[in-house]
């Protein structure tokens, strides 16, 4: 018992990486102004170039074609924003955790779409630092509780704790953009948290189901996932719960895949055991598609 005691006040004086917020504003922060510089630069060195060359082109096709005279103030704004993925990455290790971190951003062009970059990376950005405290926090009562049992440290400094907060693009189309920011600590499968984030280019508003799959949404998607649930288990591909299966509305989760169709993701046994991870159903979309 003295052992344990002894253990836990040396560990109570162990400063657990408390830093984790302020490293992540600090990038977030750098990332900011970087992108603000950027932009700027990029702004002023495309307008310049831009204007004297539009310029050019507009003022001989008014001279010299008088349909595009006459028509010329109907031309509605043409091709969608422009949206580039940058993101800031550091590491902090102390002797039996491991914690990275990769902060994505979302970079628009159009000045008129700022409000939605501005309102996204600050959600990404918080997601990021909330969920890496909260890992934290989980992997210091983790460890007390396996010294409290009679682990030593040995044993968990074997474990190889590591804490990650990373993104992954699913899909980038010229209609497009789709990212997943997601949250993972390597010894429970229990505490993982996973965000996406589909974006219409031509708009730059975040997309719905509705918006990819119409008002009958919910039906389509319903009868879509039920089907490949008989499927697969009919084929022995998959082993799901049927009767846990209540349907998608608003809040369910999904990203856009580069087909332009939307894919539900599940979480691990909401709907199936856990061998069968987290499903994901693709449901093709009817009429025109996206890529």
């Amino acid at each position: 018992m003295k052992q344990i005691e002894g253990a836990k006040e040396i560990y109570d004086r162990i400063p657990i990486p408390a830093e984790l917020s302020e490293r992540i504003q600090e990038e977030v922060n750098k990332a900011a102004r970087k992108r603000r510089r950027a932009a700027e630069i990029r702004r002023i060195r495309n307008g310049l170039t831009a204007a004297a060359a539009a310029a050019a082109v507009f003022v001989t096709a008014l001279n010299t074609n008088t349909v595009f005279a006459e028509n010329a103030s109907k031309v509605p704004v043409i091709g969608s924003i422009a949206k580039v993925l940058t993101f800031r990455s550091y590491e902090t290790e102390t002797e039996d955790l491991k914690i990275t971190v990769d902060i994505p951003s979302v970079e628009m062009i159009r000045e008129d779409l700022k409000g939605t970059e501005e309102a996204v990376n600050e959600e990404i950005h918080r997601l990021c630092q909330e969920y890496g405290d909260e890992a934290v926090l989980r992997a210091r009562e983790y460890r007390q509780a396996f010294l409290d049992t009679g682990g030593t440290e040995e044993e968990w400094a074997a474990h190889n704790i590591e804490i990650r907060v990373w993104y992954e693009i699913k899909a980038q189309t010229d209609r497009y953009l789709s990212l997943a920011v997601m949250g993972t600590e390597s010894w429970t499968s229990a505490y993982s948290e996973t965000r996406y984030y589909n974006f219409d280019l031509n708009t730059g508003k975040l997309l719905t189901l509705q918006d990819l799959l119409g008002e009958n949404y919910r039906e389509t998607a319903d009868r879509c996932i039920r089907s490949r649930m008989e499927e697969q288990m009919e084929t022995g591909e998959g082993v799901y719960w049927p009767d846990e299966f209540k349907g998608v509305d608003e809040n369910t989760k999904f990203y856009v895949n580069e087909s332009g169709n939307p894919v539900i993701v599940f979480e691990k046994y909401e709907i199936a055991p856990g061998s069968e991870g987290s499903p994901e159903f693709e449901i093709p979309r009817e009429g025109e598609r996206a890529g």
